[in-house]
This record gives structure tokens, sequence and C-alpha cells, in this order.
């Protein structure tokens, strides 16, 4: 028999890992051990499976030729042996060995190993307020609490469901009560904004408002204080400025890394919680390994470290880790933090670092914000893409990317792109260049990566000026603020007009881009002009012709209102 290999975790990174090392060494005695009786499952689908996209429990756990991955497929296609509902209680560095506990017959056990591999992953955070304990509350932790929440609904037991948290798995869980079942839902998240320190405000506010249009009650700056127990159920959630009654309540506030097993058998454990490892995924013992939602690894773009909590990410570390353990040298550099979500027609995503963040890490951070046809205008089902492009000033290094679109390949293409790029530590110059394949259906001539680059490349060198949409917001709500603004809206009369009557010529002005050249000379001198078209190209030609003129007080506002229209406000003319 050859080399002893036990891999602790048995959901994604374990289950890769163990695979890819009896492939490497056909000989070698690999063992999987996990807690639970459910194993290798997808965990990232558990919400469209709830939904009912994903009709049962056991698609989650069969691959593609639909075999259920349990532990007659492990042994019998793979050579692996699986000891399932089997916790590891302590690890032996010393004499290798790893106390294991039957959870069915409670017998404890030790298991010898030449090489161990953590994939412990990670647990949501449960919030510490009255009655979380209450039934009917629920974190989305694994399979069993899925098909648990899936039966209630199945029984009719759930008509209203709150969701605390506005990050991806609540998103997800808010759509998945109320797309198929009809559930009527609150979303409660702490923050201002939905997906707080991931993507930026005027593309939160786009997805807040699909959320809303969609029926989901979205509640932002509201923290859940209690939860309502009547009778040993939970019956309702109390927040910092209102009640929301529930048949059902979903904790999605973040997950931590699983590292307690690593912590106490000595290993180094970074103060975030995350297993500290190599490029090699190699702890602190070179005799172990970690892999998955319970390691941290380096952010290519801050140089930080961090955990990344994503399936992906896990089959590639637990690649990694198994290379290594069979003596073929690998590295894993690190992530850029790619993400993508689906939010009823919406999708929406990002890579890299959010503005908060990167200014938090000291960098002098702008951004360049568009919204171009997500293929070419002429092409039938063309619709727009909102793009948010982060760069630093200084050495245009390219900091994030990030967008919201229909739901179609528009955006994840362009993220993957972006991705790649930001891996390689990307400048403003090399996104511009980048080569994205071309045709009617699939794209414009220009690509909208390269755009939102170009865009970058005018801010960067000072050819272009812009006023944040945040700043455009709060003067729309109270345009006494700064009675010396006014909008120059450069799109069609027809577009104008609703605006211009509404607000009157001193504060929205129209006066169509094919004229401004011929009356530019009308323009008032003691205004800031705030430029307006659809999608910010239109006024970014007016800004570069108004400043030859000699009329400079002006700036564009990035994004135009393809981005306004699509977060919503509610000053906007009803039409």
């Amino acid at each position: 028999m050859g080399k002893r290999i036990v891999i602790i975790g048995g959901v994604a990174a374990g289950p890769k890992a163990a695979c890819r090392v009896k492939r490497c060494l056909p000989d070698a005695e690999v063992t999987i051990i996990d807690q639970d009786s459910l194993i290798s499952y997808g965990g990232c689908g558990i919400p469209y499976y709830i939904s009912g996209d994903v009709a049962d429990e056991k698609e989650l756990r069969s691959t593609s030729f639909h075999m259920l991955r349990d532990e007659y497929f492990f042994i019998k296609t793979k050579g692996i042996t699986t000891l399932t509902s089997t916790r590891a209680l302590a690890i032996d560095r010393k004499n290798k060995t790893v106390e294991i506990l039957d959870l069915k017959t409670a017998e404890k056990s030790h298991l010898g190993y030449d090489t161990l591999l953590l994939a412990t992953g990670s647990q949501p955070v449960a919030l510490a307020i009255p009655g979380s304990n209450a039934d009917g509350v629920f974190t989305i932790s694994d399979l069993h609490k899925a098909v648990a929440i899936k039966e209630r609904l199945g029984r009719g037991q759930i008509s209203k469901a709150v969701v605390i948290g506005g990050g991806a798995i609540g998103i997800e869980m808010a759509e998945a009560f109320t797309d198929l079942w009809g559930i009527e839902t609150a979303l409660v998240e702490y923050k201002e904004q939905l997906l707080p320190r991931i993507i930026d405000w005027p593309l939160a506010v786009i997805l807040q408002k699909h959320l809303r249009d969609h029926n989901v009650g979205v509640y932002l700056g509201e923290s859940a204080e209690e939860i309502v127990v009547d009778q040993g159920k939970a019956v309702a959630v109390r927040t910092s400025k209102r009640n929301l009654e529930a048949d059902i309540v979903v904790m999605a506030v973040g997950v931590k890394p699983r590292s307690e097993l690593a912590r106490d058998a000595g290993l180094l454990v970074s103060q975030a919680g995350g297993i500290v490892v190599n490029t090699r995924m190699q702890t602190s013992d070179p005799n172990i390994y970690a892999a998955g939602d319970c390691v941290e690894i380096a952010h290519l773009v801050s140089g930080k470290r961090f955990v990344a909590p994503f399936g992906s990410m896990a089959n590639k570390e637990g690649r990694v880790a198994a290379d290594n353990i069979a003596g073929i040298p690998s590295m894993f550099k690190g992530g850029v933090g790619s993400f993508i979500l689906k939010a009823f027609e919406l999708s929406i995503g990002a890579v890299g670092l959010s503005l908060e963040v990167a200014r938090e890490e000291g960098f002098d951070v702008d951004f360049s914000l568009s919204s171009p046809s997500d293929r070419a205008h002429f092409y039938p089902g063309q619709d727009i893409i909102c793009l948010s492009l982060l760069f630093d000033r200084r050495t245009r290094k390219v900091l994030g990317f990030q967008g919201t679109g229909p739901l179609n390949d528009a955006l994840s293409a362009r993220i993957d792109a972006a991705a790649v790029a930001l891996s390689s530590g990307a400048t403003i110059d090399d996104l511009a260049n980048v080569e994205m394949a071309y045709s009617p259906p699939f794209s414009t001539a220009i690509d909208p990566l390269n755009a939102a680059a170009y865009v970058a490349d005018n801010l960067c060198d000072g050819r272009m000026r812009q006023m944040r949409m945040e700043e455009f917001f709060d003067w729309m709500a109270d345009p006494s603020s700064h009675p010396d603004w006014q909008v120059l809206d450069v799109r069609h009369e027809k577009q104008a007009a609703p605006f211009v009557e509404k607000f009157g010529p001193a504060i929205w002005l129209s006066l169509p881009y094919d004229q401004v050249r011929d009356r530019y000379s009308l323009l008032p001198l003691d205004k800031k002009l705030i430029i307006f078209c659809n999608a910010g190209s239109r006024s970014y030609e007016i800004q570069v012709f108004l400043d030859f003129v000699g009329v400079t007080n002006n700036t564009v506002l990035p994004g135009g209102f393809n981005v306004i229209r699509r977060m919503g406000p509610e000053w906007l003319p009803v039409r």
C-alpha cells in the first residue's frame, strides 16, 4: 500500500483533492472524513433547490452523468474510502494521527496519516439575538437545512419570510422565496446598501430597485434586534425600526472559516480565523495541507490576505494541494474575488476591490461609470449593461470592475475577462487593449470592457471631469443647496421635455447634442453645467467642445440616464 492520505472535509475542496491524488498516485490510501451524512454536493446550488429551479436535492449530489456521489460512488469508481457521520476530534501532529468519533455508534478511534489535508470549510455566522434558537430560524449551512426549508414550503407552512443579511446568500434566498413560491419576503440589511463592500452604491441601488420591483421588501440601515417567538416558534423579526411578521427567518449574515481543529493542533491561524497556507497550500506543518473556505489566500490586487468562500476557488485550491501531496510542484498564487449573482432578471457581478475597500487600502482610487449596449445597437434584443471600472490614478493599475445587466452572458463575459487581467496586475492601458471576440449578436465593435477602460483613461489623464452619482442625487433631492448648478441635457428634446417641465429650465436645460456647436453662446456662464445624456459618451464630447470654446465650468454625469433610470429615484418624472 502506498502513501496514507487523510482528508478532513467532504464537500468541495476535499473530494476534489481526493480524486486528483488518486489519479496521480493510484496506490495511495485516500480517506475522506466528514461529520455529515451527505458529502460532495453543490452548496452554491442550495438557493436554487429551495426556489424549485433544481427539483431534487439529489441533483446537487450527482455527477454530470447522473451518478450519486455517495460512499458507494467514491469507493467503487474512485477507490476512495469515505467515513461519513464521522467527526474529527483532534490532530496529533507528533504521531501523525487523527482522533475520530463515529457519530452513529459514539465510538472513538485513531486514524494514521502520512499527509493530512484540512478541507473543513466555513460555517454561517449566527446572530446572538433573542429568539435565534427558535423553531423556524435557519442558517444556510448544509443540505439538511435546505431540505427542511423545502419541506415547510411544500406543506404550505410559510406565507411570510424574513431574510436577515443583504449579501449574496440573502439575496438568493429572498428570490427563492418570492419567485416560485410567492412568499411575502422581507430582506433586512444593517448597512445602507446591499452587497456592502462588494459593489458600489449606484449599482447597489439598481439591485435594490430590481428586488423591490419583484415584490421583495428591502429594508436598509436596519439591524435585526430580536426574533419574536410565540409558543416556541418564530413569528416576527424586530429591527431597529419596525416589526416584520415571519413564518420563517433565514440568517444570512456571512460565514467564518472552520479552523478550530487547526488552531487546537497548533497550526498557524490568522486573526480573521483563516488557516494560513503558502502557495502550495501547505500549512505551518509541512505534512498538513489546507484548502477551501477554511484558508486565507492572497488578494492579487490589494496584496492582503482574505477568505474566499467560493466553491470554484475551493476546487482550484484542492487540486493544487493534491498535486503537491502527490509530488507534483504546483502553486496557487491567490485570487481577485470574482463574484456574480442572479437576482430575478438581473445579473450583478464584481471582481477586485470596491471603492470603499480601495480607499481603505490607501489607493488613489477613481472610477469610470458607463452604460453601453451589451451587443450591437442594431441587433434585435440588445440591452444595457452598467459598468464601473476602478483604477489607481498614480499607477493606472486597475483595482476593480463591477456591473449589472440582463440575465444573459454579457456581464459574466466581461467579469471573467477582467478577472484574468486583474490577476496579472493589469493597467487601464492593458484593459483598453484586451481583445474580445466580436460579432453583433454578442458584442459591440468597441467592447464594453474596452470602452470602460477608455473612459478611465480620459479621467486618469484629466481629459474628462465627472460628478459622482451620489453628489448628483443629493442635489436633485434639494436643488436649492447649489443654486449655481444646472443640468445641460443634450439628449433629444422629447427625452428632455419631462425633466424640463418638472424642474424648470433654471435647473434642467435642454440643448440637443446636434445644436450645441451652433447655440453654445446661449449657455449661462454663471452656472456649473452638469452635462447629461443617455450613456455619458455624448456628454464627454460636449465637455471637450465647451472647454475648447471657454465654457469650462462643467462636469459630466457618468452613466447618464441609462444608469439613473435603473436606479429609479423618486424624483424621476412619471412617463
